[in-house]
């Protein structure tokens, strides 16, 4: 796999199962260490994986301990609609399988702020888990609401039972859903918000922060792609210039520009081929990018910077990448 734009080489690595730990109904966490009792690369909170599962790839977000160089941990939700992967996981992986693993990678990133507001639903609890540590462990200002359909399925409640009222659980069975308007309807300066959780809550706290929160203020992270309104019809062709390799590849209107790239003997990993992971992330040398992914910041794609080459077009007739 390539190394990513900001962070520590990436690989594959083949890491062994050391446990499987039942964390609440339908979630299994998951903790893989090297065989051979060697180092991992190191990673931040807000950081995945991908688990190369039989015949497909999943990223989840890692939930241990920075600190912890020997051991990753993830959690996983066992999904009725699931194509395999949660399925595999909670049927089939046993401690001490080979599990080939890549990464990690980070587009979640703990930013500097004068304080943090977690909004978390579900299984996206997995990610704000190190960053509660790690502003914690700082002394910084942090508030947790943490939201799920019923309390036997929301996973970590006795790890966060310590925090007391900064970490506000509510259980829709119960109360309701969280409260949205409450918790967000007083725009604040200063205040970074770190969401992760089901497309329905994303969407929703994504509105509400455009509606008078700081530019950069909301920070999000998505399991699954967003949905874009896509006239077939409209497609066009363009070019793909591969400024290192000095190969130019034509992309038509119905084939993704990594399809071209790997006919044209340049492969770009594509781990997810959603626009959601950040495996195919390209830098952009000239030209400008259609952005269809779900993973880069709406400031980020308007900087131009890099593209997802799995998903996003061009919106020139010839697009400059770094390959």
């Amino acid at each position: 796999m390539n190394a990513p734009l900001d962070g520590p080489d990436e690989g594959v690595l083949e890491l062994r199962v050391e446990q499987l730990r039942r964390e609440a109904g339908g979630v299994l966490s998951v903790t893989l260490r090297d065989p051979e009792g060697g180092l991992l690369p190191e990673w931040a909170p807000g950081a995945h994986i991908d688990l190369e599962l039989p015949g497909l790839v999943r990223q989840y977000s890692l939930c241990g301990d920075p600190a912890d160089r020997f051991t990753y941990t993830v959690a996983v939700l066992r999904e009725d609609a699931s194509a395999g992967g949660s399925a595999y996981v909670h049927d089939e992986l046993r401690p001490g399988d080979l599990v080939e693993v890549g990464g990690p990678r980070n587009h979640f990133a703990l930013v500097p702020a004068e304080r943090y507001l977690f909004i978390a639903g579900g299984i996206g609890i997995t990610p704000i888990l190190p960053m509660i540590r790690a502003v914690e462990a700082a002394g910084a200002d942090w508030r947790l609401a943490y939201g799920g359909r019923r309390r036997e399925t929301m996973a970590f409640l006795d790890e966060l039972a310590p925090y007391g009222g900064r970490a506000e659980i509510t259980v829709e069975a119960e109360s309701g859903p969280l409260d949205l308007a409450a918790l967000l309807g007083d725009p604040q300066d200063g205040t970074a918000v770190y969401c992760c959780g089901p497309g329905g809550l994303l969407d929703a706290v994504e509105e509400r922060c455009a509606a008078g929160w700081p530019e950069g203020a909301l920070h999000l992270e998505r399991f699954q792609a967003k949905t874009f309104d896509i006239d077939p019809a409209a497609e066009r062709a363009f070019e793909v210039v591969c400024a290192r390799s000095e190969t130019t590849v034509r992309v038509p209107a119905d084939r993704p520009i990594a399809d071209c790239l790997d006919d044209a003997g340049i492969p770009v990993p594509t781990a997810c081929r959603e626009g959601i992971c950040g495996s195919c992330e390209v830098k952009i040398l000239d030209g400008t990018a259609e952005h269809r992914d779900s993973l880069l910041s709406k400031a980020e794609q308007e900087a131009g910077q890099t593209l997802m080459v799995c998903v996003s077009r061009s919106r020139t007739d010839r697009l400059v990448l770094d390959l």
